[in-house]
């Protein structure tokens, strides 16, 4: 009588791989829910944190660049300004580390049953989401508060969303299958956000930036989505710089297919690390 083995691995072919994603679409909203469970279920701080974190960063950002260095403020309240920016740059930077560890804190579930494993960082997405629209109930307030009228452009909001997911997940691709490879990624991906906070313009307009660097700056791609909430949210005082704009979405997609290829790429060896 013969023997069988059956061997069960990722689908070798990219369309493969897209059907399996679907299949197991059922476990992405599982894994979803249970980590906004964890983050939110029988805690204060969890919803608290949401809500004190970007409020205090725009505030320390108002007083140093709005009070102190004297920044343009584009002709509305410098809080606005400030806090216009903090809308993607806070759900890019909790996507980015929740996600990059993703895979170190599901081991067991990734050594032991298959399934396309890309599915763990991407639910790092829906936490962050939840996260941004209790940022967009505290906007709504800090408009009402500075009786600012927010442009009828913020229809556009959800592109810019989109933009600000692929730019996260493209980069939760690389850094969470590197970190499974090399454990001490889990050290500077901290080190990367906090670095991107300020070399993003977050607490400042793109527009202090010196017509001759601008290019070069958007090459940081979250240059183009905080422009983008700027010009939906504030109008007409907060233009774009398109070239950049281009470029930022240029280097967004880039990232994203890189990274999505790189994990699939590396994706077979992970059990041997973990």
């Amino acid at each position: 009588m013969k023997e069988y083995e059956l061997t069960i691995e990722a689908g070798k072919l990219h369309t493969r791989y897209l059907k399996d994603l679907w299949v197991y679409r059922e476990l992405f909203l599982f894994l979803a829910w249970r980590d906004i469970l964890i983050r939110y279920k029988q805690t204060i701080i969890g919803v608290a944190w949401s809500v004190i974190r970007p409020l205090l960063t725009m505030v320390v950002f108002t007083i140093v660049f709005g009070k102190i260095a004297k920044l343009p403020d584009s002709g509305v309240p410098y809080a606005v300004l400030v806090y216009a920016a903090m809308l993607p740059w806070q759900f890019f930077a909790n996507t980015v580390s929740e996600g990059g560890n993703s895979l170190i804190n599901n081991s067991t579930l990734v050594s032991k049953v298959y399934f396309p494993r890309i599915v763990i960082p991407s639910t790092s997405l829906i936490v962050s989401l939840i996260d941004f629209f209790i940022s967009v109930v505290i906007f709504a307030g800090l408009v009402v508060w500075y009786q600012f009228l927010p442009s009828w452009k913020t229809v556009f909001i959800p592109g810019f969303l989109l933009l600000a997911c692929i730019a996260a997940l493209g980069i939760v691709y690389w850094i969470s299958a590197l970190n499974v490879k090399y454990r001490d990624f889990k050290y500077v991906t901290p080190f990367m956000v906090q670095f991107g906070l300020y070399i993003s313009p977050v607490g400042f307009s793109s527009a202090v930036i010196p017509e001759k660097w601008r290019l070069l700056y958007s090459l940081n791609p979250m240059v183009g989505v905080i422009d983008g909430f700027r010009w939906a949210i504030i109008g007409a005082q907060s233009n774009i710089y398109l070239p950049g704009f281009i470029l930022s979405i240029g280097i967004t997609v880039f990232l994203f297919i890189s990274g999505f290829y790189f994990f699939r790429k590396v994706e077979r060896e992970f059990a041997d690390f973990i």
